[in-house]
């Protein structure tokens, strides 16, 4: 009787380039970046359909970082929030135009403007928090807890 291949070994022939002369043996649906890529797009549209507020989901992401640690600089913020120097600007700009966020000049560096969260940008956090917490627990949902607690892991392992 054949021994079956462990998962590990199935996983290795699966994602191993083919070797030379053989036929191309890639597939698509079996790699990394394509499975991302398609629960990113799930997770996506579960957002757009349940934050409210018509927020995007880097907006969402400066006013939660924002009201999670208080006024930063742009740039700093950016860091926290994985943005590159023109997305950040440009996601603060909709958020000021908004009346959600303000900059003011930091008392420690008269060069650099901080960015905070206006009593509209606070308030607005507060209401999307559950709606966020939902979105999470809808984009997880085909899993059980312990699974759940493996793939945050794994994830926070790969970034």
């Amino acid at each position: 009787m054949a021994k079956a291949p462990s998962v590990k070994a199935a996983t290795a022939n699966r994602t191993a380039a083919p070797k030379r002369g053989s036929r191309l043996s890639y597939i698509l649906d079996e790699q990394v970046g394509f499975i991302l890529r398609q629960v990113s797009q799930r997770h996506s549209a579960i957002f757009a359909n349940a934050i409210g507020n018509n927020l995007t989901p880097t907006q969402w992401a400066a006013l939660s970082k924002l009201a999670e640690v208080g006024p930063c600089s742009q740039n700093q913020l950016g860091r926290l929030t994985a943005m590159d120097v023109a997305t950040i600007k440009g996601v603060i700009d909709r958020l000021t135009a908004r009346g959600l966020t303000e900059t003011s000049a930091d008392p420690t560096d008269g060069r650099r403007l901080l960015v905070s969260l206006t009593r509209a940008g606070q308030q607005m956090a507060e209401k999307a928090a559950p709606n966020a917490f939902a979105i999470t627990r809808e984009t997880l949902a085909p899993l059980d807890a312990r699974e759940r607690e493996t793939l945050v892991a794994l994830l926070n392992k790969l970034r």
